[in-house]
C-alpha cells in the first residue's frame, strides 16, 4: 500500500493532524521539540460520498471504503542532512513513503514554541526542501563514484545514469527539488530507481488558528502567511496547499457525524480540511477509485491511473485478472443520474468493455470472469 509521511518542523502540528487524520490520539502532541520519535502510523479511509448513495440504489448491508496509509515523521531541523536533531531518523523514514504532506505553521501562539523563535512558514519550507536537496546531492555523488568504473567498461545503464546525475546535480545546486527538473519519460522513469527523497510529490497543509480557518478557506489570498504559502508552493513544487486547522479537527475526533457537521458549521465551514487532505493526497498518489455495488455490499477498490480492467479485476482477486472476460461499466454520475442499472442500459449508458479498456474513477463495475 502506498504511503504518504507527514513532515515539518517541530511544534508546527504534524502529530495534532496525524491524529485527527486518523481519528486516534496515537501521537503525542507536546509543545517541545521532537516529541515524535519513532514514526506514528494509520490507516486513513478516504471520505466518498458516492458510497452512500450507491448503497441507497442498492440497499447495500455494509459500505467498505477505500483506504491509504499515512506516517507520522519526527521533526526535522537545519542540519538534518548531516545528522543534528533526529535527522538521520527523519531521512530514513521520509525515503520510505511514496508522497510528502508538509505542515506548515501558519499562527501565530506565543504558548506554542517555535524551534527558530519567529513564525516564517516560507523559511521553513525552505529549511526542509534543503536538507532534502542537501540529501539528495549526497546520495548523487555515491551514485556517481559507483557508476563511473562500469561506464567506462561500456556498461549502458550506468552511462544513462550518470548523464542523468549531470543533468540533476546543478538543478539540485540551485535550490530546486528533483520533483521539478525538466526530464523526459525515460529519464523520470530511471530518476524513481535513485530514491530521492526531493523528487517525492509533495501538497502542503497550511495549520491556521481555530478563529482564522473559515476565512483562509474561503479566501487562501486573505490570509497572509497561507498565501505566501501558496504562491511559494506553486513556484517552488508546483504544488497546491489545503488549509487546515489541526487543534479544530483534533477536536473533532470524540463527535459523531451529526455533531461534528453541526460543530463545523458553527465555525463557518462546510468541511473538514481533513476530508479535503486526505482526498487530495489520495489523487497526489496517483490512486483512483472504482466501485461495486449490490445488496451485500458496496465498496470502494483503489486502482493506479492508467490501470486497464483486468488489473483493476486484480484488485478484487487474482482469479478475477487470470480469468477476466469482460467488464459492465457505467459511470457513477450517469447512474445517479438515471436511478437504476436497467434505466442505465436502457439509455445506453451501461456498457460492456474489454481488455483495453483503461478504467476511469468512478466506474461502478461488474466483472465477468472464467477460471
Amino acid at each position: 500500500m502506498l504511503k504518504a509521511g507527514i513532515v515539518g518542523m517541530p511544534n508546527v502540528g504534524k502529530s495534532t493532524l496525524f491524529n485527527a487524520l486518523t481519528r486516534t490520539r496515537n501521537a503525542e502532541a507536546a509543545n517541545y521539540p521532537f516529541c515524535t520519535i519513532d514514526p506514528n502510523v494509520g490507516m486513513v479511509t478516504v471520505p466518498d460520498e458516492r458510497l452512500d448513495r450507491l448503497s441507497e440504489m442498492s440497499n447495500s448491508t455494509k459500505i467498505i471504503p477505500t483506504a491509504i496509509e499515512f506516517v507520522d515523521i519526527a521533526g526535522l531541523v537545519e542540519g538534518a542532512s548531516e545528522g543534528a536533531g533526529l535527522g538521520n531518523k527523519f531521512l530514513a523514514n521520509i525515503r520510505e513513503v511514496d508522497a510528502i504532506v508538509q505542515v506548515v505553521r501558519c499562527f501565530e501562539n506565543d504558548d506554542i514554541i517555535h524551534e527558530l523563535g519567529t513564525v516564517d512558514p516560507t523559511r521553513d519550507i525552505e529549511i526542509i526542501n534543503s536538507e532534502l536537496i542537501l540529501a539528495d546531492l549526497a546520495t548523487l555523488e555515491k551514485r556517481r563514484i559507483s557508476r563511473e568504473k562500469k561506464a567506462r567498461s561500456g556498461d549502458k545503464l550506468s552511462k544513462e545514469e550518470l548523464s542523468l546525475i549531470e543533468k540533476l546535480v546543478p538543478h539540485l545546486d540551485s535550490g530546486k527539488p528533483a520533483l521539478t527538473a525538466e526530464l523526459d519519460e525515460d529519464e523520470r522513469k530511471l530518476l524513481k530507481d535513485f530514491f530521492l527523497l526531493s523528487s517525492k510529490r509533495t501538497i502542503f497543509a497550511c495549520n491556521v488558528n481555530e478563529d482564522e480557518l473559515a476565512t483562509a478557506v474561503a479566501d487562501p489570498e486573505s490570509h497572509p502567511l497561507v498565501s505566501k504559502v501558496k504562491a511559494y508552493a506553486a513556484e517552488s513544487h508546483g504544488a497546491e496547499i489545503i488549509v487546515i486547522s489541526a487543534r479544530i479537527e483534533e477536536e473533532l475526533v470524540d463527535l459523531n457525524t451529526e455533531e461534528a457537521k453541526e460543530f463545523l458549521t458553527d465555525m463557518g465551514v462546510s468541511d473538514s480540511g481533513v476530508s479535503e487532505l486526505i482526498r487530495a493526497v489520495y489523487l497526489l498518489l496517483g490512486l483512483r477509485t472504482y466501485i461495486t455495488t449490490g445488496e451485500k455490499e458496496t465498496r470502494a477498490w483503489t486502482i493506479t491511473t492508467g490501470d486497464k480492467a483486468p488489473a483493476a479485476a486484480g484488485v478484487i482477486h487474482g482469479d478475477f485478472e487470470r480469468g477476466f472476460i469482460a467488464a459492465e461499466i457505467v459511470h457513477y454520475n450517469d447512474l445517479i443520474e438515471l436511478g437504476s442499472k436497467s434505466k442505465a442500459r436502457e439509455a445506453g449508458k451501461l456498457r460492456i468493455e474489454g481488455k483495453e479498456y483503461v478504467v476511469a474513477d468512478g466506474d461502478v463495475i461488474e466483472f465477468r470472469f472464467n477460471v
